[in-house]
Formats: C-alpha cells, sequence, structure tokens
C-alpha cells in the first residue's frame, strides 16, 4: 500500500501513513494531541490549514467547513486522505492550549442510577484513587468487561476524584444493552482520556449559549457547572431539548443552580409533547426565537447530529463566528471507519 508522508507543523513532527488513513486518524496512531471532536466532519474542530500538498476531502458538513474556507487553503483532518505528501498545521483556539495526550487508566465501577427511562448514570473512581484530569466538554474512551468500547462524554467537573457518564440505551446496542441490564457496582473498567477539542474556553469572556439534545446533556453539564464554579459572571443560555416529560432529567437540578447564579437560565424544551410546565417544540426553535444576536458569543453544542446540524444552522445565521461553535455529535451507529466510537 502507497505510504504518504506527513509534516505536522503544529507538533513540529513528520509522520509516515497510509493512503487509506486520514490526517487525523495517523496523528492520533502516533500519539500526537490533535485537536478533534466528532471525528466524523461535523464539528470542524479539527480543521486545519493546508500548507503543502494535495488531499482528498471525505463527505463533511458544510457548517463545519464552507466552501469558501476550503477555497482559503483549510481542510478537516478528520476526512482529509492525502494524495500527495503533505504539509498541514491545525488552527489554534486563541485559549490556552489545554490539548492532553490520552491516558489509559484503570477503574471501579462505583454507583449506577437510572437518569430516566434509557439513560443511566455511571459513576467510576480510578483504582489509584487519583483525580482524572480532563477539561469540561470532553470525553473519554471506556472498555467494559467483554463489550465493545465506547466513547461516552464526562458529565462531571474535573477534581472531584472519578468520572461521571450519562448513557442512554440504545436499541440493539451491545455495549448500551450490558450497561443497562448487565453492569455492577464493583465492575472493572479501562479508561482513556483525555479527548476531544469541544471544552470550555475560559478566557472568553463573552455570553455563553448551550444547547443539549437527550444524554448529550452530559457535558454541557460539566461546562456549565464548571464555568459557575470556576467564577465566569457573563450570560450562561442553556437549552435542554428532550421529545417527552420522561425524557427529560436534571431539570431540578439546573433550575437551583439558576436561581442560585443570576448569570444562568435555564431552558427545557418538548419536541413531541404539550406541557403546562415545559416549553413546546424543537429546542433550535426556542434559541432561534429567543437570541437574535450571538455575535461575541460562545456556544457549545451536544446532542443528536441532526439536532447539532440545527443548532449550527441557527446560531451562524445569528452571527455567531464559526471559530466560536463547539460541537459534540452523539452518534448511535458507525457509519464508516473514521466515525467517531458510537455511543451505544
Amino acid at each position: 500500500m502507497t505510504v504518504k508522508r506527513i509534516d505536522i507543523r503544529s507538533a513540529r513532527t513528520n509522520l509516515e501513513m497510509r493512503a487509506d488513513q486520514t490526517i487525523l486518524d495517523a496523528a492520533l496512531a502516533a500519539g500526537l494531541p490533535y485537536p478533534h471532536g466528532c471525528r466524523s466532519g461535523r464539528c470542524g474542530a479539527c480543521k486545519s490549514r493546508l500548507i503543502q500538498g494535495g488531499v482528498e476531502l471525505l463527505q463533511h458538513s458544510p457548517f463545519a467547513l464552507t466552501d469558501e474556507e476550503k477555497a482559503g487553503g483549510l481542510v478537516l483532518a478528520c476526512r482529509a486522505l492525502p494524495v500527495t505528501d503533505t504539509a498541514v498545521a491545525w488552527l489554534g483556539s486563541g485559549d490556552e492550549d489545554v490539548a492532553q495526550t490520552p491516558q489509559q487508566r484503570n477503574g471501579i465501577v462505583t454507583r449506577l442510577e437510572d437518569l430516566t427511562h434509557d439513560i443511566k448514570l455511571v459513576r467510576i473512581e480510578t483504582e489509584d484513587g487519583g483525580s482524572a484530569r480532563f477539561v469540561a466538554g470532553q470525553y473519554a474512551q471506556v472498555s467494559f468487561d467483554r463489550v465493545p468500547a465506547r466513547s461516552y462524554s464526562m458529565a462531571n467537573r474535573h477534581g472531584d476524584g472519578g468520572v461521571e457518564f450519562h448513557i442512554r440505551h440504545v436499541v440493539g446496542g451491545t455495549t448500551s444493552q450490558h450497561v443497562h441490564h448487565g453492569l455492577m457496582v464493583g465492575d472493572k473498567v479501562t479508561l482513556e482520556y483525555p479527548m476531544g477539542s469541544s471544552y470550555l474556553r475560559e478566557n472568553h469572556g463573552g455570553p455563553i449559549l448551550c444547547i443539549a439534545g437527550g444524554s448529550g446533556l452530559a457535558p454541557i453539564k460539566s461546562i456549565v457547572e464548571t464555568a459557575l464554579s470556576h467564577g465566569m459572571k457573563q450570560p450562561i443560555h442553556l437549552y435542554f431539548g428532550a421529545r417527552t416529560e420522561r425524557d427529560l432529567y436534571l431539570v431540578d437540578h439546573f433550575r437551583a443552580l439558576a436561581e442560585w447564579h443570576a448569570n444562568l437560565f435555564f431552558h427545557a424544551v418538548l419536541s413531541e409533547a404539550d406541557s403546562a410546565r415545559y416549553r413546546r417544540g424543537f429546542v433550535t426553535k426556542a434559541v432561534a426565537e429567543d437570541l437574535p444576536d450571538l455575535d461575541g458569543w460562545k456556544a457549545y453544542v451536544a446532542g443528536p447530529p441532526p439536532m447539532a446540524d440545527a443548532a449550527r444552522e441557527v446560531a451562524f445565521a445569528r452571527g455567531l463566528n464559526r471559530s466560536d461553535l463547539h460541537a459534540d455529535a452523539f452518534f448511535t451507529s458507525e457509519p464508516t471507519p473514521t466515525i467517531r466510537a458510537p455511543r451505544s
């Protein structure tokens, strides 16, 4: 198989890679902390400048990489297959560089709790008792016994001694079936983390928009709680979308946080049920109705891909800078080998 060379200028590293590997896959295989998020061409976190050479771009969202950006020499590392020897540099975020090489740790399940009819809280403590290092919004690759490893976002804040995941049961999902019906307190787990670039930018001083769908509330919870605990005083608008009331969770928790913190505004929206207690419609429509101007904001989005795509469209139409949107799309199946591991 043809071998290409890739010069990753940001890491001052030159790699050999197969022609069927994306730039991101080759970098991660070499242990480089290449910024990334969804690994499917939807979030734009791995956006990079093509300095030399040529690439073939696999299918991707036009919101993650526009035609204008492509014409300007930008590519998505997760969708770029080099056709020649290539040189690239990932884009700086303007924030502190928090990229870390993922580490493998052994853990033990210490808590299981049903959050909804199909979302379970799984709490894992590291075997050595050390604090799990990650940034709010990042995720881990989690390996349970005898089932495929999957990626799940941390729902808690860094520094409380372990990691918390919100795992949705997916019909036909081997791993989620095990989590919901076979996993027990005391079971051993292997974790690889931190991963992902859809993390809280603490140097940002403007307003913050958070949009969560279903178990996408997990990384958004980590982001919101971290921002508040670190004293970020700007307005934080959290929109949580679900189908029906039984799909909602932690509503009282966030309402209590909003009462305690005057800068937090919490909105729960139901798409498929009328309720006297909750707003009706798509969560992205609620955002569009409430927030006409997002220039100068940061936006964090986590949930199913259709919701993430709709959120991008709404945010950009209301003036959000493309570099200020950080998205984490939750997949329930694996359409191509380069898609991020499904949450099933």
